[in-house]
């Protein structure tokens, strides 16, 4: 079938709508309407060649809509239901089968592939194939190919524009606190950057009634907007060393610290900032695939430092993303405070204002705002 989508057409290239075909699920598959999604660095990663894709390319991977067909054997949802699509995982090996499957053996695979099983390719344009199945779904699209297992059936009452960015940032931040982390009432938590990942994070520590919340980072409009979702305190990285400024909040440090930013120096200065026994969760995808962070094995051993990489906040999606619904419908998980939508074909626009930190969470609708 036809439908419209959002190519990259090379790297670093800008977004450009058009049509090109989709086939309709094959066993295990699901066909979903978008309806709205969210715009994630992983997107911009790929595009910029951090992460693999074939171009030219349909990416996307924060999706929400309905499902219009499903192949045999589907069974977890139907036709009509209202579905967020997360990322994909194999389902068979040791990490998927004692849920942790955010940590799926075939991970790399699966979500960046772009291949079926069987290796062909779902996507193409006036006859040549088009690199899909980003996170098994590519999302930037009117209708996105995804698997049974990486769309959850959502009943309640939420905007498909809130539901979206549930798929991989809000449950990559709010998870890295509540369940990477298992961070306790009353700790202390140092969190750097303050994009969607960071504030979800924010809400994570609030969540978990963290007594001390600080968030680092350069733009003021963001700091102002973690203090209103509940930071305790918001630090600005060019008025001194950040060790220093965490540590005269925190004189004995903090027990945890999630960085969203992958940037090396960032991370070395949080380091600085850990108490004994503290836990640095990352999180950052590197503009440098191959950076990496100094590490004092000394500084290490005294503090029974641990060091943790997170994915999609460990989380178990048909479980953690009702829960993140029902945050939202109790009023804990103010996702309207993080989200601007933008009309599909805006995308370009879009990618443009949370790179100049206008916005923090934007999300393309196809439907009235």
């Amino acid at each position: 079938m036809k439908t419209q989508a959002a190519l990259l057409t090379g790297l670093g290239s800008d977004f450009t709508v058009a049509e090109i075909d989709i086939d309709g699920p094959r066993a295990g598959e699901v066909l979903v309407q978008i309806e709205a999604v969210g715009i994630c660095h992983t997107d911009l990663a790929a595009r910029d060649g951090v992460l693999p894709v074939e171009f030219p390319a349909v990416v996307g991977h924060e999706g929400a809509g309905r499902v219009v067909a499903v192949g045999d054997d589907v069974t977890k949802v139907a036709v009509g239901d209202k579905v967020g699509v997360t990322f994909n995982s194999c389902g068979r090996c040791t990490t998927c089968t004692t849920g942790r499957q955010s940590y799926c053996e075939r991970f790399n695979e699966v979500n960046y592939g772009g291949v079926r099983a069987d290796g062909s390719k779902p996507l193409s344009r006036d006859g040549s194939t088009v690199g899909g199945l980003f996170f098994g779904q590519s999302s930037f699209a009117r209708h996105a190919l995804a698997n049974e297992r990486n769309v959850v059936k959502i009943d309640d009452d939420i905007p498909f524009s809130l539901l979206a960015p549930l798929g991989c940032g809000v449950q990559t931040g709010v998870g890295a606190v509540t369940r990477s982390l298992n961070a306790q009432k009353g700790s202390a938590i140092a969190i750097a950057g303050g994009g969607s990942v960071g504030l979800s994070a924010v809400l994570g520590a609030v969540i978990r009634e963290c007594a001390i919340v600080i968030v680092v980072e350069p733009n003021q409009k963001r700091r102002d907007l973690a203090l209103d979702l509940g930071a305790t305190h918001a630090v600005d990285p060019a008025g001194g060393d950040v060790a220093e400024q965490i540590r005269q909040i925190v004189p004995r440090g903090v027990d945890h610290v999630v960085d969203t930013t992958g940037i090396p120096s960032v991370i070395n200065s949080l380091i600085g900032a850990v108490a004994v026994r503290g836990t640095v969760g990352l999180i950052g995808v590197p503009s440098d695939p191959a950076a990496g962070v100094d590490l004092n094995i000394i500084t290490a051993l005294t503090l029974g430092l641990t060091i943790t990489g997170i994915i999609e906040g460990d989380s178990v999606p048909d479980d953690f993303i009702p829960e993140l619904v029902e945050l939202y419908r109790t009023g804990r998980l103010p996702l309207e405070k993080l989200v601007t939508t933008f009309e599909f074909a805006e995308i370009n626009r879009a990618v443009a204002a949370q790179h100049d930190g206008d916005v923090v969470k934007p999300v393309l609708v196809f439907e009235e705002r």
